[in-house]
């Protein structure tokens, strides 16, 4: 049995907004999850008077 695909430019540029999107995300979630990581481990500052 032939399996026949055919992919338009819509759909190619559905599939590339798809991965740009996933990865813009991905990006934004590691910096958010990195600086709420980091914070726990930075030192407070404390008052010298």
């Amino acid at each position: 049995m032939k399996h026949l695909a055919y992919l338009d430019a819509g759909s190619g540029s559905l599939i590339v907004q798809a991965v740009v999107g996933g990865i813009a995300g991905v990006a934004v979630a590691a910096k958010l999850y990195w600086r709420r990581l980091v914070s726990r481990f930075r030192r407070q500052p404390t008052d010298q008077s």
